[in-house]
Order: structure tokens, then sequence, then C-alpha cells
């Protein structure tokens, strides 16, 4: 086993399933596992990850989030359940399914003959007990800001009735959805890796689930990018790489987040007016 320590970044080469038991109480994991066989990983991709599901139940702290980004292969014209049975493994650890969020890939995407466009992953969001942090991401601008909120709520026998909102006012900015859009451009910095996960899901994520300072894990560090996440984020990290090829990248990159401050960091965009549909059923 290898260590490297960049800032506040401890860096693992070795078997996530030997060193997760090893360490402290951590605030959050944010992660995506090999699944399914679907891409190549050194041969590091056989798992379904169950007793890593496991070991991240006994390793949060109270309140911890875990996010698990993962997706089914189709075999004989049947998705595999994976994803599912990872979710339900987690349950049974003793974790809530807290969310269950979907990651809109943005691009081209081959049909089957018979099937819409395979164009999502899952982002499984696992706590134990109530997460401790939950920093809404507002960044859609609401059609009906400023005026009196209202709505109704449909009850177990199918009627409704308004729900009060004590005078509150539609506010400017709306709370993201559960779906995700999300692009994940194939940079120079990630060259190598045959799927490094998109910088926005990591950041955002974080940002969401946990405090400046806090600890976050990544048991599959990959290139590195929920690092880097955190480097920008002011919290702690540690991750876990079993591959040394991917674990240079990561290495790199992490470095590189601490030497130029400003390398990941997208530019902010304009807030889009959010689709009438959407808007409505906000208030």
């Amino acid at each position: 086993m290898r260590e490297e320590i960049i800032g506040d970044c401890r860096l693992i080469l070795g078997d996530c399933r030997e060193t997760l038991p090893l360490l402290p109480r951590v605030d959050a994991v944010v992660t995506s596992p090999p699944y399914d066989g679907i891409r190549e990983y050194g041969g590091n991709n056989a798992s379904d990850w169950l007793d890593v599901i496991e070991a991240i139940a006994k390793q949060l702290a109270d309140g911890g989030v875990c996010v698990w980004n993962v997706n089914d292969q189709v075999v004989n014209g049947s998705e595999s359940g994976t994803s599912f049975r990872q979710a339900l493994h987690a349950k049974a650890c003793g974790l809530r399914i807290h969310d269950t969020m979907i990651y809109c890939k943005e691009g081209v995407t081959f049909p089957d003959a018979n099937r819409y466009h395979p164009a999502h992953e899952y982002m499984f969001v696992f706590s134990k007990n109530a997460p401790r942090n939950f920093n809404g991401i507002r960044d859609w601008t609401n059609k009906w800001r400023g005026s009196p909120m209202h709505g109704t709520d449909r009850l177990a026998d199918g009627s409704t009735q308004r729900i009060n909102n004590h005078g509150q006012l539609v506010p400017e900015f709306g709370l993201r959805r559960s779906w995700w859009p999300i692009s994940n451009p194939y940079t120079g910095e990630t060259k190598g890796h045959p799927a490094p996960m998109p910088f926005s899901m990591a950041h955002d994520h974080i940002a969401t689930w946990t405090a400046r300072g806090d600890t976050v894990v990544d048991p599959f560090l990959g290139s590195g990018t929920t690092g880097v996440a955190c480097v920008k984020l002011g919290r702690k990290f540690i991750g876990i790489e079993i591959e040394p090829k991917y674990f240079e990248i990561a290495c790199r990159r992490i470095q590189a987040a601490y030497d130029q401050p400003d390398m990941f960091v997208e530019q902010p965009q304009a807030k889009a007016e959010q689709l009438d549909m959407l808007e409505e059923a906000a208030v």
C-alpha cells in the first residue's frame, strides 16, 4: 500500500475493501464504482461491491451521506438490476435510501432497435439517519417569484386539501429537481481513464451534503474528480484507488487543483428560465 498526502487530501493506492475498515468515521462518501463490467478498469470491475457498501455503512458518521453513482448493463435484452440490488443492500445495512436521483447525460447516445436512448445513470443518496447537512442548490429563475405561495396536497382517499403557506412568497430561485442534466467533457487532464466522473456531479453533491471542513471519501478514486472538488470546496478528502495508472492521474490532478486554484472551476452561467410546467408545479 502506498500513500500520498497533498494538502488536505490523503490518497491511498490499495484495495478499498481492505482499506475502508481501517479509516476513522467519515462525513460523506461520493463515488462511482465500476459497474457491471461496462468499462475496463485493469480487471477490477467484476464485483457487485456489496462488501464495500457494508464497510461504508460502518464508517459513515451519524448524519453522513453516501452518493452512489451507478448504472446497469443490458444482457440478453434485460437490464441487470445491479444498481437496485446495491440500493436495497445499503438499506439492509442500516442506511436510508434518502433519495434516488437521476444523472441525465447530455450528448448523443446510440439507440437499440426496440428501446429509448439510454441517457441516464442513477445517483442514489444513502444516509445514516437524517442527513446532517442539506445545502439545497437553487439555480433556476422562478416565473412566479414574489407572489404568494399556494397549492394543494392530495390525501390518501384521492381528495385534495389546500395547503396553508402562512403568507410565504415564492422565492426568486427554485430548488433544483432530483434529475440533473450533466455534461462530461473529456479533457486532457483525465486522459487515460475510461470514464471520469463529471466535475459538476462531484462538486454539487459535496456542496449539498457536507459542510466546510468535513471529510469526504471516494473508495473508487479513479481520475480524482471527487478530490479536486473537495479542494475547491474546502473539504478534507481520502481517496482509494487500486489501479496504479489511475492513481497517478488522480495525484497529478489534485496537485494541480492546489497549484492552479481556478483550473477546474466552471464559469457561472446565466440562470435560465424554467419550463412553464415546472414553474407552475412549484407554486
